[in-house]
Parts: structure tokens; C-alpha cells; sequence
């Protein structure tokens, strides 16, 4: 059983049963007193230690922020770039997270702490206040009964009748006291109930819209943590191909050094001992240069250099060579040097020290001198022992493998990323390009497997003495996959393949519509666009020097591969625009941006018993709330990282989910050729659409607006059930401004929804 409840009129008897029930309510408060105080101090050390958790968590988050990705090379795949601001994105997540907990920190300090000590204070310090004050009532009320029964019978009647008055107002005053006592005990009793819960309740929905706020912020980061995933894996693919090449490439340098030693038409490198002399009888020294010898002006720049002193540059020194001879061993005790004749210090010789009997050679060569040096010549057929050529048999060949693929394996899984087996590919490949035996039909002809095809189709492309896409064309097909712009991409590289020589570019046209059939069917063989661009980047182009910094470049072949698929109809059958060709710079589109979802920190939702009456109030006379969240934009495919069929969408604008009409801007940022039919004088009523049903909702008649057609540039899916999905060329029908600033609305396929702006063009009115 619990508490007694106190009766008042036990108040009058106080008998010691009601003194026992007293003391229980008394040693109850006493409890809940204690139990506060603990609860108080537990929640600060709460409280600082999430307070520490959340400075370390915003630490984290600054780390993460301003670090940044060095690159390779002289620019960044799109993909790059998103792995780059990624961590900018993270800190950015973390940051608003930790903003939120600290929000929600505040609030608990507000909603819990505070409350809870206020009860403690007032109502239990009251309650103690009013039993000293019971207890002196007590004391003082006992202590005159005695005096009043132990005076003597014998005094005198008035004496007799004052005492009696003054016990009789000690026991009025002590019964009131008791009264007063009894009822702010069994008060306070049944306030703790809900002035301790309250307050409770209040803490725990503060936490749980916290952890709400964490679960948005987790939907938010779900579409950008797909996005980056593809930007990743899209990395990861060309990284594999990228170091296959430059692990080939240092194979080869393993073999022959010598050959690959770098050297330029205009200038020749290296280290060289220059021999300095000095007044006797000091002699002479000899002092490591790093020299330039710059072949047209005949100058040698020398600089001092030794990677042993912490590699400081020391100083340096130029002459101009007017002979160079050899120095023999009769004169001089060592070998390897040259004597050198200064034109702009007559009579003096300069003595230098070559590496090695081939580096002599190579700066007697070089300089001028009379022991010519013979260099080996390099071969760049990646493949050797194949006679490969762009003839009407190798056409053939590569028409016969492309029916076999498709009709025998198109949907092989790993189809041209797993190779066969070496013997049988550089058989088949002999066979093929062999006039004795190149009728053979690969789709018929079940003894060759599709793997070993499709690998000898591959080294027939490496092996050619010019790739498909030639050497002089290389670098002008790359500089457009550097570019920020995908349509300018678009444009250039078609404006190139018309460059190419007719047979390049009839393989080619068979090759990449080839692996547009290939990239169609990729969920059953797996093999993406992006797949496709990293295992055919090397093979349709390369640069005709082998060094690292062109490897570095194999990216961009990919990213030139992956739109010669894609775009494969546009750019083959379709001649370039003279306005194209002639332009001198590529044309602008809107670039695609990091997907920043950038949430305003939002007021947590904090339980306030106080306006709970709020539900009273006429939903008219609420004021309207807009939903801040930003619409990321539409996802891509893996291969639309470094291209896409119509460019890169832009971000989308944002689209605030309120049943709130906004008022029309005065700008609505449309083209100018959209910003015509704003003046017609046709008149249209605009009807809004309800961002939660999808419908539209009764309003006010809006401006003026004429209804148009809108065609996609840009590939969408929409986020909301307000917002439309379509594919690029996707036609719009009843075109109209939206209230919401960036936003047009239309129908399409019977269904009328949301349109971003920029994602579409104008067609007519």
C-alpha cells in the first residue's frame, strides 16, 4: 500500500498514527529530494561529456574540411573532383550533425535541468520551510499545555483565565500550521507526478528529434553516398588500368634502360663531373653538375647539385660551346671525358667527366662531337610478332568478331575484361589476318570461345602501327575530356572523329557501336560504359611516347571512349555543324556540381506543456512553414560521371514542400528566348501544385502565363512525389511557371508535376 492520505481533522487529534503517516510523506520527500539532486548532477556530467564528444566530433569534421587531394597531371576527371570535395561534403555532414546536438544540448538544459531544480528548490525547499515551521508550532504549542496544566489550582481566577486565552492561540496557531502542513505535504505529493515527469518527457523528445534530425540528414546523404560510390568505383577501374600500363611500361624500362632514357630534340640532360681547377698547389677538384645543353644555341647551363646535402640547389653557371673533343687517358687519368672549347672565354677548355662509355657518347652526340652515337630505335606496336594492319582483311576480321560477340556472348558476364588464354588468342588473330585462312566464321564456328575472340580483337587494335585514333590526333582529343564543360566535350570529339582518316573511322564507327550494343545489356554482362571506356581507353588511342605523365592521361582516353559510345549515333552519323567546327572555343554549358547538401540547422521540436492548446488555433491563421531541405539532383549512371548523353545536369533548384502557395518572383531566372512568352498577353490560369498529394489546390489566379512545350536537355528523377522523372528528350506538354522560384510545371505522360527549370529547354509557345 502507499502514502495514508492525511485527514485534516487528524490535524486537531495528532494522534501518533497521524504523526507515523506525517513522517512517511516526510521521508518520501526526502527521497525525491535526493533522487533530483542526483538526477541534476548526473545530467550536467551528461551534458559535458556529450558537450566533449561533440567538440572532438566538430575537430574531426575541421580535419576532414581542410585537407585536399593533390592530383597528377595537369587536370581532374569529373570523378576526381567529386572524390575531391568529398571530404569538404563530410565535414560539412558532421558539421550540421554536430550543430544539431548542440541544439539539442541547449534544449535539454532548458526543458530538464532547469525545471528540475526549480521543483527542488520551490516546492520541496517550501515544504521544508513549512515543517520547521510545524515543528517550532509544535514545541511551542506542548510546551505552554504543560506550563497551563501544571499551574496550581490555587492562583487567582483572572491569572487562570489568561493562561487558558494564551494556550488557546498557541493551539489555534499550531492547529493551522498542521493544517497548512498537511495539505502542502499531500500537495507536493501528487505536483511531483508531473512537475519531476514533465520535464522527463520534454528531455526525451528532445533526443529523439535529434536523432530524427540524424535520420534526415542520413536520407540526405544517401543520394550523395550512391553518387560518390559510382565517382569511386569509376576511379578505381581506370586506377587498374592505369597501373597494368605504367607496370608494363617499367618492365620494358627493366630491360632496355638505356633506351628509354629521356631526351628532347631541343635540349639534352644530365649529370656531369666538371673538373675545376685551382692555384697550385691546391691542384684541382671534381664537382657533381646537373647540366642542360641547349642544342641550337649550343649553350650548357650547370647547376650544382648533391643529393647527399639534403639536395639544396648550389650555385650555377652558364658557357657557350664552341668544340667538343675527346679527352684520352694519356693526358688525363680518367675515363669517360670530354675537353670543351668556350667561345665566350677564349683559350680556356673546360673538363668534364661523363657517367659511364654510353653517357660519353650520348653528350659527344649531342654537342657536336665526332664519335657519333647510334640510338636504338623504339618500336610502340604495344604487341610484337603481329603483322596487324588497317586493311580490307583486318576490317573483316573485326566485323566478323563483332557478330560472333553479339550473337553468341553479349551477355557473357566480364565480356572483353576477362582475356583468354595467350596461345589460342595470337593463334586465332594469325589465322584471321592470314589471306589462306580469314573465311572463317567466328559466329558459326563454336571452336573458338567468346573470350578468346573478343581478346583477339583487342590485340588487333593494340597491334596496329597507328592506333585507330591516330598519334597526331591524340592530344587534340584529349584536351576536350579535360574540359569543364560535357557538351563542349561532345562537340569537339566529333569535330576530331571527321578528322580521321576514312578506314579509321569506319572501325571505329563498328567498334564503338559495337560496344554501345555491349554497354545496353550490362545488367546481365556487367560491363558498364565506364567498364568499357577503362578496357578500350589503351587499345582505340594512346600518345606515341611512352613516359609516366602520358600514362597519367589514360583517364581522359577512357572518358574520350565512354562518349564515342554514348554518343555513338550523334557522332558518327551525323556530320558536325560548320558553326562547330569553325568555333575556336567550345561551347558553355552548365556544369555539374557537387551535390552539396547543405541543411540549414533547424529548431529542434521541444516539448512545451505551455501551448499544448496550440491545436485550438485555425490552421488559416498559422503561419506558413517552408521546409528548407535542397532537392539534390537526379542520379547518374556510372558512366555519366565523365559524360553524359545531353551534358551534365545542373543542380536543381530548391523545391519547399509546403502546402503554402509561394508569390511569383519577379525573376524567374528563364532564358530570354522563354522570357518572350512572359510578355504575351494570352491569358492562363496558373494552378499550383500541392507539394504533398501531387495534385493542385484552389487558389488565386496568378499572372498571366501562356501555356508552351519544354524538351529535356537533362536526364532527371524526381525525389518527390510533386516532381516529374523523365530521360533526356522528353517532351512537355502545358508549360507553365511555377510559384516556386526555379521551377516549371508540366504534364507529361498524363502526369502533371514539377520540372527544374534548367533541366529543360523551350520549344515554342
Amino acid at each position: 500500500m502507499g502514502l495514508h492520505p492525511l485527514e485534516f481533522s487528524e490535524c486537531y487529534l495528532d494522534s501518533p498514527g497521524f504523526r507515523e503517516k506525517i513522517k512517511a510523506h516526510e521521508a518520501e520527500l526526502d527521497k525525491t529530494s535526493r533522487f533530483i539532486k542526483e538526477l541534476y548532477k548526473d545530467g550536467k556530467n551528461l551534458i559535458n561529456a556529450t558537450k566533449q564528444l561533440s567538440l572532438a566530433q566538430k575537430k574531426f569534421a575541421q580535419c576532414l574540411g581542410e585537407f585536399k587531394f593533390e592530383y597528377i597531371g595537369d587536370a581532374k576527371t569529373d570523378d576526381e573532383k567529386c572524390i575531391d570535395e568529398s571530404l569538404q561534403e563530410f565535414s560539412s555532414f558532421l558539421r550540421n550533425l554536430e550543430d544539431q546536438r548542440e541544439l539539442m544540448m541547449r534544449n535539454i538544459t532548458e526543458t530538464l535541468m532547469k525545471p528540475l531544480e526549480k521543483f527542488r528548490k520551490e516546492q520541496l525547499g517550501a515544504a521544508k520551510a513549512e515543517r520547521k515551521r510545524y515543528e517550532k508550532e509544535t514545541e511551542k504549542y506542548y510546551s505552554s499545555l504543560e506550563k497551563l496544566l501544571n499551574m496550581s489550582a490555587k492562583k487567582k481566577e483572572p491569572q487562570l483565565q489568561e493562561a487558558d486565552v494564551s494556550v488557546d492561540v498557541i493551539r489555534q496557531h499550531f492547529q493551522e500550521s498542521s493544517l497548512e502542513y498537511v495539505c502542502k505535504l499531500q500537495e507536493i505529493q501528487e505536483r511531483k507526478k508531473f512537475e519531476c515527469v514533465e520535464p522527463m518527457l520534454a528531455f526525451f523528445q528532445t533526443v529523439f528529434t535529434f536523432y530524427h534530425q540524424g535520420y534526415e540528414l542520413a536520407i540526405d546523404f544517401d543520394h550523395y553516398k550512391k553518387a560518390l560510390q559510382i565517382n569511386i568505383q569509376n576511379t578505381r577501374n581506370r586506377f587498374e588500368g592505369t597501373r597494368s600500363e605504367v607496370n608494363e611500361l617499367l618492365k620494358r624500362i627493366k630491360e632496355s634502360p638505356l633506351e628509354y632514357r629521356q631526351t628532347s630534340p631541343i635540349s639534352s640532360e644530365g649529370y656531369l663531373y666538371i673538373q675545376e681547377k685551382r692555384p697550385p698547389p691546391f691542384g684541382s677538384s671534381w664537382v657533381k653538375r646537373y647540366c642542360t645543353f641547349v642544342k641550337e644555341q649550343k649553350i650548357l647551363h650547370m647547376i650544382t647539385f648533391d643529393q647527399r646535402s639534403v639536395g639544396k640547389l648550389g650555385e650555377s653557371d652558364s658557357v657557350t660551346l664552341k668544340a667538343c673533343i675527346r679527352k684520352t687517358t694519356d693526358t688525363l687519368d680518367r675515363r669517360f671525358c670530354l675537353d670543351i672549347e668556350i667561345t665566350d672565354r677564349p683559350g680556356m677548355v673546360l673538363t668534364v667527366q661523363a657517367l659511364s662509355e654510353h653517357d660519353y657518347r650520348f653528350w659527344i652526340h649531342a654537342m657536336g662531337g665526332k664519335e657519333p652515337m647510334q640510338y636504338l630505335n623504339r618500336t610502340h606496336s604495344r604487341e610484337r610478332g603481329i603483322d596487324a594492319q588497317l586493311d580490307d582483311m583486318g576490317i573483316s576480321f573485326v566485323k566478323n568478331s563483332i557478330n560472333a560477340v553479339e550473337a553468341r556472348g553479349i551477355n557473357d558476364q566480364g565480356l572483353y575484361r576477362v582475356g583468354g588464354v595467350s596461345s589460342k588468342v595470337q593463334k586465332l588473330l594469325s589465322l584471321m589476318i592470314d589471306e589462306k585462312s580469314c573465311d572463317i566464321d567466328l559466329a558459326a564456328n563454336e571452336d573458338w570461345d567468346v573470350k578468346t575472340i573478343t581478346s583477339a580483337l583487342k590485340l588487333y587494335l593494340r597491334s596496329l602501327p597507328e592506333p585507330l585514333m591516330t598519334y597526331e590526333l591524340y592530344k587534340e582529343f584529349i584536351v576536350p575530356a579535360k574540359s569543364r564543360s560535357p557538351e563542349s566535350r561532345v562537340q569537339a570529339i566529333h569535330c576530331l572523329v571527321h578528322k580521321l582518316p576514312e578506314k579509321n573511322r569506319l572501325v571505329l564507327s563498328l567498334v564503338t557501336k559495337h560496344l554501345a550494343n555491349v554497354a545496353a545489356n550490362s545488367k546481365q554482362n556487367l560491363m558498364t560504359v565506364a567498364n568499357l571506356g577503362v578496357v578500350f581507353g589503351p587499345t582505340l588511342m594512346r600518345p606515341q611516347e611512352e613516359t609516366v605523365a602520358a600514362i597519367m592521361d589514360l583517364k581522359f582516353q577512357n572518358i574520350v571512349v565512354e562518349i564515342l559510345i554514348e554518343q555513338h549515333t550523334k557522332i558518327f552519323e551525323d556530320a558536325p555543324s560548320i558553326s562547330a567546327t569553325l568555333a575556336t572555343t567550345p561551347l558553355s554549358a552548365p556544369t555539374r556540381q557537387s551535390k552539396k547538401l547543405s541543411r540549414q540547422s533547424r529548431p529542434l521540436a521541444v516539448y512545451n506543456p505551455q501551448v499544448l492548446d496550440i491545436q485550438a488555433v485555425s490552421p488559416s491563421e498559422s503561419p506558413a512553414l517552408v521546409n528548407d531541405e535542397t532537392s539534390a539532383g537526379s542520379n547518374e549512371s556510372v558512366s555519366s560521371q565523365s559524360s553524359n548523353a545531353s551534358g551534365t545536369p545542373p543542380e536543381k533548384s530548391k523545391n519547399p514542400h509546403s502546402n503554402v502557395t509561394m508569390s511569383l518572383p519577379e525573376s524567374t531566372g528563364l532564358c530570354a528566348a522563354t522570357a518572350s512568352w512572359m510578355n504575351s498577353d494570352s491569358p492562363a490560369t496558373h494552378t499550383p501544385m500541392n507539394l504533398e498529394t501531387g495534385g493542385t489546390e484552389k487558389s488565386k489566379p496568378a499572372e498571366s502565363v501562356t501555356f508552351m512545350k519544354a524538351k529535356a536537355v537533362y536526364p532527371c528523377e524526381a525525389e518527390h512525389d510533386s516532381e516529374l522523372s523523365f530521360q533526356v528528350g522528353a517532351i512537355f506538354h502545358d508549360v507553365t511557371l511555377s510559384r516556386e522560384p526555379g521551377w516549371l510545371e508540366g504534364v507529361l505522360e498524363g502526369k502533371r508535376g514539377l520540372i527544374p527549370e534548367n533541366y529543360v529547354e523551350i520549344l515554342y509557345l
